[in-house]
């Protein structure tokens, strides 16, 4: 392995570790949630449709990674 991938690699690292957190964080904002009580059925489908967001935007990550 040259210096050049190892650079690379480590790069990928913390750029991905970046994106988690970026995302997460983005996710978990949400819509300005209220109180932590019992969600309504409009919060959990929300809820799930942000997980769902962040599922699709982690493959996309890979997917281009890979490129």
């Amino acid at each position: 392995m040259n210096f050049n991938q190892i650079i690379n690699m480590v790069i990928r690292m913390f750029l991905r570790r970046g994106i988690n957190k970026g995302v997460g964080m983005a996710s978990k904002r949400g819509g300005k949630r209220k109180a932590q009580g019992p969600m309504t059925a409009q919060e959990r489908k929300q809820a799930q449709t942000a997980r769902d967001a962040v599922k699709r935007a982690r493959k996309a990550a890979r997917i281009t990674r890979r490129m």
